[in-house]
Order: C-alpha cells, then structure tokens, then sequence
C-alpha cells in the first residue's frame, strides 16, 4: 500500500514539472509572437527635390578640339655646308623674310665667279662666231667660200649662242644656292629652338634634319568633330544659315567661358561612318598670340532662334540601362519614373527636351537611396543648388587628390 502510494505520488510531481516547464518554454515564444505581429513603421527617406525651370534660352552646343596653325614650316637647309650663324632667339616671333641661319657662302661665292668667268667667254665665243656668220655670208654672195664652208660657221654661230644660254643658267644657278646660303623666315609666326647649332655640317634635302621649325600665329585654326545632329541642326547647308555665319566660341582649359569668338572656315565634305562625325574647322584672330598651336580647346557652337526649355541639373539624372530618367515627386509625396531625353548643356544645367514639365518637382539629391513608388519626406531646395552634405565630399576628395588632409597624413605617421 505504502509502495503504491508513493509512485502515484511520484507520477503527479512528474506531470506537474512537465506542465511548469511546458508553460515556461510557450512563455516567451508567445510574447516575441506578439512583437513581431506588430512592426514599427519606417520613417520616409528624405531627399531634396526642385522645379524644373522653363526658360527661354538660345541653345548651343559645345566640343572638344585642338588649336592648329594656319601654317607650319619645318626650316631645311637647300644647299649643304657649314652652319656659321643662328640668327634668332628660340621662341620668339619672327617676320616673313628675317634671318635664321647662315651657312659657309664662301664655296657658293666662288661657284658664282666661276660662272660669270664662264659666262663672259661664252659671249667673247658667240661675238666672234656672229662676226664669221656675216663675213661668210659676204664671201658666199661673192662666190668666193663654198657653200659648206658658210654652213659650218652658221653652225659655229648657232652653238656659241646656245653656249652663252647655257652659262647663263649656269650663272643663275650658282646665284641661287648662293641665295640659299642666308635661311630666312618664309612666314611669320613663332620660331622653335635650333636644333643644329653654328659649326654644325648640314646636308641638302628632304631627308635632311629640320634646323627649326616655324608656326604661325594670327589667324589660327580650331579643329573639331562635330556629331550628325549637332551637324544637321547647325552646320549644314538650309539649317538656318550658311556653314560660315555661324558663330563659334573658344575656351581654353584655364579660361572661364569661351571669350575667343571666330567663325566657321571649312566642313569636311564626308562623314566618317566609323565616328558618326564630321570634322569641322573654325578660324580666330589671335593678335595677342594666347592660342598656341596644340592646346585643347573647349568649343561652342550654335546659335539660332530663341526657343522655350525645359532644365534641370545633371545630378537629378540617373541611368537605367542606356536609358536616362528622373524621379518625379506627385501629390502624396510619392516617386514618379520619368524617361528623358537629354539636350545640350546652358548654364550648368541639361535641357531636357521630352519628358518632362517646367514647375514639376524633380529629385535632384538622395536618388541612390529611393525607388519609384517611394514615398519620401521632400525637402524643397533650389535647382542650382548643391548640398552640403555633396559639398564636404567633393572637398574631401580634393583633399585627399592633394594629399592635404590632416587625418589620411596622421594615418600615415603611424603606419
């Protein structure tokens, strides 16, 4: 009895510590069910937005380019000797005709007395044959010289004249090379160093090493492709003008703006279907000699009719495989995808040409971090305006590009 007391006595602790450890372990999963049947709401993600401005602008379009000269000349010698003279300072602007080098004349002066000695005995020649001409003439109407015997100083007559003629070039050829002693200028414009000094010995020919070369100053060219649009909008002939009116703007890569104005000189009379260009020449005035040959230029182009546009900065821009699109803010402050298509550039912002209204909000900072259908809390800045948190960026990266940040040096002092 006492037995069968003690194992029901056993039996009902053991159900009564199942049913306190069962209910301690269903305890905590129903609170953290109760948690997690009720989320917290996240807050909007905040962005900046702006108008689209609508103006009325003359729009332009802008290309790279290089600086050509209108002429360049590499200075050969034409006749071959001794370099006695450099008569310029490297660099410096020189006139059409002003002395460059000076080669040894004295070897040409003697080839030119030489010829007029040559020159004088070919005429002593022709005069005395001339004289036996007219004397056998004379004789033959006497019939006291036969006949060929006055052929033969007819003959002598005809050859000494062709000998004078002869001594002639002579003479005039031995002039030239003398000439071709003294190298002057053939344009005007600047000189570059001299790459063959005085004592030097210098050969005649094309195959020759250049003495220096010499470029151009004022005019100068500008050389730039210009696209198919660009070309069919501006360029070309009936697209509101003819290919040389059209005004064209020049800024070098240190300058503000463009403030160089020059005209178009010449279109390519082909487009090249690998590039889809066309290559385009302008001509500037360049009294003050600041273009130099070779220096990129940032070129504008354009002009036309006044037309209403549509802007909007490049930062409000995003890509989506090959396609470019904004976010539009709507009533309920929810993002809007908005396919574009992009103009030229005007005064720091991007003409939008479809898709778009002037006055409708725009993201223009916090693309990254939204999607459309979004809703996202607004904060209204202007188009042009650049946040500070973009701000700190951009000049920490000029920073650390100029190596002037006070942290990256101090993890450098301790490393």
């Amino acid at each position: 009895m006492i037995r069968e007391h003690q194992r029901k006595w056993i039996a009902a602790a053991a159900i009564v510590a199942a049913a306190g450890i069962a209910t301690s372990l269903l305890r905590p999963w129903h609170g953290s069910e109760a948690i997690a049947g009720t989320p917290a709401a996240s807050p909007p993600m905040p962005v900046e937005v702006a108008h689209a401005v609508g103006r009325t602008i003359t729009e332009w379009d802008e290309f790279s380019g290089r600086m050509e000269a209108v002429d360049r000349v590499e200075i050969r010698p034409r006749v071959s000797g001794t370099i006695d003279t450099v008569n310029f300072r490297e660099g410096a602007t020189v006139k059409k005709g002003d002395l460059l080098f000076t080669i040894d004349p004295r070897p040409y002066a003697a080839e030119v007395a030489r010829a007029e000695a040559a020159l004088a005995a070919a005429q002593v020649r022709a005069s005395h044959a001339q004289a036996e001409r007219a004397r056998a003439q004379r004789l033959l109407d006497d019939n006291a010289i036969s006949r060929r015997e006055y052929d033969e100083r007819i003959n002598t007559a005809s050859e000494t004249g062709a000998d004078v003629r002869g001594a002639q070039a002579a003479l005039e050829s031995a002039r030239l090379n003398l000439g071709y002693t003294r190298i002057v200028a053939p344009v005007s414009g600047k000189v570059s160093r001299a790459e063959i000094t005085v004592g030097n010995l210098v050969a005649a020919g094309a195959a020759s090493p250049a003495l220096t070369t010499l470029v151009s100053v004022s005019p100068i060219y500008a050389s730039f492709d210009v696209d198919e649009q660009s070309y069919l909008r501006f360029a070309a002939p009936g697209a509101g003008g003819t290919r040389t009116d059209l005004p064209v703007y020049v800024g070098l890569a240190n300058e503000e703006g463009h403030p160089h104005t020059g005209r178009i000189l010449a279109v390519d009379n082909r487009m090249d279907v690998r590039s889809g260009t066309v290559r385009v020449r302008a001509v500037f005035s360049n009294d003050d000699g600041h273009l130099l040959p070779g220096l990129y230029a940032r070129v504008k182009l354009g002009g036309g009719v006044e037309h209403p546009a549509v802007l909007v900065n490049d930062r409000a821009i995003g890509t989506d495989q090959g396609k470019k699109f904004v976010l539009i803010l709507d009533k309920s402050n929810k993002l809007v995808y908005r396919e574009v298509e992009l103009g030229s550039a005007f005064e720091g912002l991007r003409v939008i040409r479809v898709g778009i209204s002037a006055g409708e909000e725009v993201v223009v900072n916090g693309l990254q971090r939204v999607r459309p259908g979004d809703t996202v809390a607004p904060k209204l800045v202007n188009m042009a305006y650049r946040s500070e948190l973009e701000d700190r960026s951009n000049l920490q990266s000029r920073k650390l590009a100029s190596g002037s940040d006070d942290s990256s040096q101090s993890v450098k002092s301790k490393g």
